[in-house]
């Protein structure tokens, strides 16, 4: 099933220095070109499956980009998914869904030079008429010569464990208020067996509500610096950003990074997932 009807209704276009952020008029110009690849990420194939942004690929989180043990994707992994995905080197790679900056995140720790996200929600894309379907996306499959990650993006447990406590590093805990304090280990509310619930020792903790206007694009400059209240963004120190499974993390991360020109901010994308089900690890409260 697919629906090609598109309103007359505004949209907002690319409102980030590069481009990277880009409205849903211009996706859906560029549906039909093949140098554009569009990535919906999510936590499973419920919403896809029911209906996607026309020719769009399924990045599931918990399938393509954990492990069974919640472990982020190893290099070979994300070849393997970039190369089944038909995206090439020279691809521009539109994201949406649940979590965006998770992709764009993601391609661009491998280097990737055109990578976006589409600036308004799914519900938006479908409430505007934009094309959609229910028919999964098969595109050709590629070749990838992948290179390693850049570490200035990442920051692994050793890196986490290093920074409690410094002073020249801020671990910035993005979650909700009750996955702060130990109530619940996943954001749904539930506990993981074996697993501990808390925040790493010394983690500021800023959940990210409010970055999004009522159609699902993010808010002004303005607007995103108070949500980042708990943080000084004009001091010149390093963030770590870490949430349960690395979208919200991410997300974070391309608001300070791209949208608010912050330098020297990292995604430990193990995060709690991984903190959390580690041995070993300091957890408050303990």
């Amino acid at each position: 099933m697919s629906t090609t009807a598109v309103t007359s209704t505004p949209a907002r276009e690319p409102a980030a220095a590069g481009g990277v952020l880009v409205g849903p008029a211009w996706l859906a110009a560029r549906l039909h070109d093949p140098a554009v690849r569009v990535v919906e990420v999510d936590v499973s194939r419920a919403a896809y499956d029911a209906w996607h942004v026309e020719g769009a690929v399924l990045w599931n989180i918990y399938a393509d980009l954990r492990d069974a043990e919640y472990r982020p994707v190893t290099t070979s992994g994300v070849r393997g998914l970039l190369e089944r995905s038909g995206i090439t080197p020279d691809t521009t790679v539109v994201f949406y869904g649940y979590g965006p900056a998770l992709g764009f995140w993601l391609m661009k720790l491998y280097g990737h030079a055109d990578a976006r996200i589409l600036d308004c929600s799914r519900d938006t894309w479908r409430a505007e008429g934009r094309p959609a379907s229910s028919t999964t996306a098969q595109p050709t499959p590629t070749a990838y010569p992948i290179g390693e990650p850049d570490s200035r993006l990442r920051a692994d447990r050793a890196v986490v464990l290093d920074a409690i406590g410094s002073t020249a590093t801020t671990v910035l805990d993005v979650r909700t208020a009750q996955e702060y304090a130990g109530e619940r280990f996943w954001p749904s509310g539930g506990m993981e067996p074996g697993g501990r619930a808390g925040h790493i020792p010394a983690a500021v903790h800023q959940p990210i509500d409010g970055l999004y206007d009522e159609r699902g694009a993010f808010v002004d400059p303005a607007g995103l610096r108070t949500v980042f209240s708990a943080v000084d963004l004009d001091r010149r120190r390093e963030l770590i950003t870490y949430c349960t499974i690395g979208g919200r993390a991410s997300t974070a991360w391309f608001v300070l990074t791209h949208l608010l020109g912050c330098d020297d901010v990292r995604v430990y994308d193990g995060s709690w997932a991984e903190w959390g089900t580690t041995p070993g690890t300091p957890v408050d409260p303990a």
